[in-house]
């Protein structure tokens, strides 16, 4: 079958369309980013779910927010003990006149003290604010804001180095194809699409899954939501190149009976992952995306990417999303099945039969192939060969003695035809 391709760019439009109209706007389950379309409200103990989970909870946050937790962490610790410093100088008479035996020197003020606090936490230390020997509890302050001090910090270097190492970053370095197409594969309807790594570095191992998710809408508001699993044909990927991955649209697939018609009609969603371990950190990450109907592409194909070089192998990552159009049949995976078992085999067809063969038949007239033409001068080198016929008896053979119209007539039937012995081959 000849394919004629035609460039597809990603920015032609590829909404479904029905008898009535286009179809209407629905929104994701999961976005085309990864992240799931969902809200969730009246958890029971949310917050303090929150709480408990506090490292989780400021890895998930923003930065913003997270800066200015952070932030708030040091300089509302810093005004705490700036406080409790400020009322110990003031019950130890610090502030109103100067003693012979203060308990801190230079804190005379509120202002004094929170320098004080700052300088104590940040080992700052200018040299003429200090701690004295004289008040127990203010050793006792500044020995707890030096251990409180010491937790702040690593809580800080933890979140930024989790946030900054998170599996959502890496994750944007794994991609998706903008939309699926549907064509044929080893004679068979098959539905792919095609991931890449945009990173040098490269993955450990990586596996690929895929589901139909079908959100069914009751008259009375319940929604009901169904996952079917997709068979992918080799799932196990080792991500170097980008990489097409099929699904084979075969008995059992929840796509078996649908054709183009169905597809365009079809009110479903085809949620896509890759859960696989970066060499670098060794840590698992997982990547995913949605299609809709309107986003997989019936009868193309992803145009070839990968050129090799002397010394390399060059990917085009602008032919990523990059599709071309094939020939490709509109009936469903399973009336084409049931066409592929009606057409002829070629191995009995009656034109190729060893019965019907000129070349085993020699009463029937020689056909000629069309390539073979016969040439209208002889050559003399070629004759056709003499086939000599002899009567075997009991006794033993003995020759038999043709005459001229005898030997003629078997001639003409035992010798090859003058028009074989001058084709060229």
């Amino acid at each position: 079958m000849e394919k004629m391709y035609t460039s597809v760019s990603r920015s032609d439009d590829a909404s479904a369309k029905t008898g009535h109209g286009p179809q209407g706007k629905k929104y994701r389950y999961i976005r085309k980013e990864g992240n799931c379309n969902v809200v969730f409200r009246h958890v029971p103990e949310e917050w303090l779910l929150f709480v408990a989970d506090i490292f989780t909870t400021l890895v998930e946050i923003r930065w913003r927010v997270m800066f200015l937790i952070f932030a708030l962490s040091y300089i509302l610790s810093w005004l705490f003990f700036g406080i409790l410093y400020w009322v110990i100088a003031l019950a130890n008479g610090d502030i109103r006149d100067e003693t012979d035996k203060p308990c801190m020197y230079e804190v005379r003020s509120f202002t004094a003290a929170f320098l004080f606090s700052l300088e104590t936490q940040t080992t700052i230390g200018y040299g003429f604010r200090g701690m004295s020997e004289n008040c127990l509890i203010a050793i006792i302050v500044v020995t707890i804001q030096d251990v409180i001090s010491c937790f702040i910090d690593t809580f800080v270097i933890g979140i930024a180095v989790a946030k900054m190492a998170s599996a959502r970053k890496r994750a944007q370095t794994i991609g998706f194809s903008n939309c699926a197409v549907i064509n044929l594969h080893d004679d068979f309807l098959c539905l792919s699409w095609r991931v890449g790594d945009f990173r040098r570095n490269h993955l450990v191992e990586g596996t690929a899954f895929a589901q139909i998710v079908r959100s069914t809408v009751h008259a009375t508001g319940r929604v009901d939501v169904t996952y079917e699993d997709l068979v992918i044909q080799q799932k196990d990927i080792t991500l170097v190149t980008p990489t097409t991955i099929f699904h084979r649209m075969e008995l059992g697939s929840p796509l078996y009976q649908m054709s183009r018609a169905d597809l365009e009609k079809a009110d479903f969603e085809l949620v896509v992952s890759f859960t696989y371990t970066d060499d670098s950190t060794g840590m698992l990450h997982q990547t995913r995306t949605s299609y809709t109907p309107a986003e997989i592409l019936w009868g193309q194909v992803f145009q070839e990417m990968i050129r090799v070089s002397r010394r390399s192998y060059r990917v085009d990552y602008n032919l990523f999303n990059h599709t071309a159009k094939v020939l490709v049949p509109q009936v469903s995976p399973e009336d084409y099945e049931v066409k592929k078992q009606l057409r002829p085999s070629p191995r009995y067809s009656p034109r190729h039969s060893p019965r019907h063969s000129p070349r085993h038949s020699p009463r029937s007239s020689p056909r000629l192939s069309p390539r073979i033409r016969p040439q209208n001068h002889q050559d003399p080198h070629l004759k056709p060969p003499m086939v000599t016929v002899e009567l075997v008896t009991d006794s033993g053979p003995q020759p038999s003695v043709l005459t001229s119209e005898e030997e003629a007539r078997h001639r003409d039937t035992l010798a090859l035809p003058n028009d074989l012995t001058t084709m060229d081959v």
